[in-house]
This record gives structure tokens, C-alpha cells and sequence, in this order.
């Protein structure tokens, strides 16, 4: 059976949220430690280099692991971790490829990190069950997925899913992130600055 809160229970249960500021704070606002965030977009747009700035970021307040399911170890992924400006004082680790069932046990040891960056959505291996049994299980952890695009919504129905359940939404085109927030921040962030104006303004 549920916990059951009172009103004011309700208003005054601490709930702990990151203090992101600047960009990051109009893009998403401030948002919880834990929850799932999805990253979507086409080939080509900016989305590895994004995630790449948004682990940078996250970094910050806390360890950050980098599950590069897709590429792996390659040189695109370094080009975008060095487009990011990511180096040995950002508090990033990067897996190789590491499935779920290893990822998982990583996630179970004690003291390990509690944000996770899983490159791609696609390359995991989740389904709608899997999923929800990943979220639940690491309740106090904030997975952000990154996934490819079929037109502007995510490819197959396992990502369907995820992206609807997601906190936090995030549209890559044109090298502009284009954020849909549970908590505020409704402003475009854009990767690439001469990227994104040649795109828009050709578009």
C-alpha cells in the first residue's frame, strides 16, 4: 500500500532538485536528482555533441557514467567529447559498449554514480517491461537516453514509451535542443552556432 501524505506533509516533503543556472536553467529549469530524461533526434543534427555538453554539465553535481552502446570507443564520439570541452576535471566515465545486465550490476555496487547517459536508446536492448523494471529498481537515479528519430518522434515503441514517460523531453534538429520540461525552462539551447544558423536560416 502507498504512503499516504497530508497537505501539508505534501508541500513540506523535501524533494532534492539540481541547481542548474544559465543556459541549462532555460533550457530545463530545475529539475529532480532522479526521474528519466529522453533525447531524440535525427542522424547528423548535433545530438552526440549535446549529450556530450549536457554530461559536461551534469558532471558538476555528481559522477557521471557515459554507456556508449552504439559507437563505442570511436573517434566520432571523442571529436564530440573534445567539441564539448570535456577533460580529465569533468567527472565522466565512459563505457564501452557495457550491456544491460553489466550496466546494471555496475549500478548495484555501493557508492556508484547515480546519473547515467545511455547512447543509445535503440542499442540497450530495453523494451516497455525492461524499462520500467530499470526505472523502479534505480529509483534514485537519473537515467537520460539518447535515441534516434523516425520523422520527430522516437524510433520504435520501446522508445515510444520511454519518451512518454520521460520528465524531461528533448528535441535535436537543426544543432538547436528544443526542451519540453516538467520543471520550466522552455528555452532553446543551441549546440552549434554557425551549425544552427546555416540550418535555419537555409531551412
Amino acid at each position: 500500500m502507498a504512503q499516504g501524505y497530508g497537505i501539508n506533509q505534501f508541500y513540506n516533503k523535501r524533494l532534492t532538485c539540481f541547481e542548474f543556472d544559465g543556459d541549462w536553467e532555460r533550457l530545463i529549469g530545475q529539475p529532480e536528482t532522479n526521474g528519466s530524461w529522453f533525447v531524440h533526434g535525427n542522424s547528423g543534427n548535433g545530438k552526440t555533441v549535446f549529450a556530450a555538453k549536457l554530461a559536461k554539465y551534469l558532471s558538476r553535481f555528481g559522477r557521471v557514467l557515459y554507456n556508449s552502446l552504439e559507437e563505442g570507443i570511436s573517434v566520432s564520439l571523442r571529436n564530440a567529447f573534445r567539441n564539448a570541452e570535456i577533460d580529465d576535471n569533468d567527472n565522466i566515465t565512459i563505457l564501452d559498449k557495457e550491456q544491460l545486465e553489466d550496466f546494471k550490476e555496475r549500478l548495484r555496487k555501493s557508492k556508484s554514480p547515480r546519473i547515467s547517459i545511455i547512447d543509445s536508446f535503440q542499442y540497450s536492448g530495453l523494451n516497455a517491461v525492461s524499462y520500467k523494471e530499470l526505472r523502479n529498481e534505480f529509483d534514485k537515479h537519473l537515467f537520460v537516453f539518447i535515441s534516434h528519430a523516425d520523422g520527430k518522434m522516437p524510433a520504435g515503441r520501446p522508445a515510444k514509451t520511454a519518451h512518454y514517460d520521460a520528465d524531461v523531453k528533448i528535441w535535436i534538429e537543426g544543432f538547436k535542443a528544443f526542451p519540453k520540461s516538467r520543471y520550466g525552462g522552455d528555452e532553446p539551447f543551441t549546440i552549434w552556432q554557425k551549425g544552427a544558423e546555416k540550418y535555419w536560416i537555409t531551412e
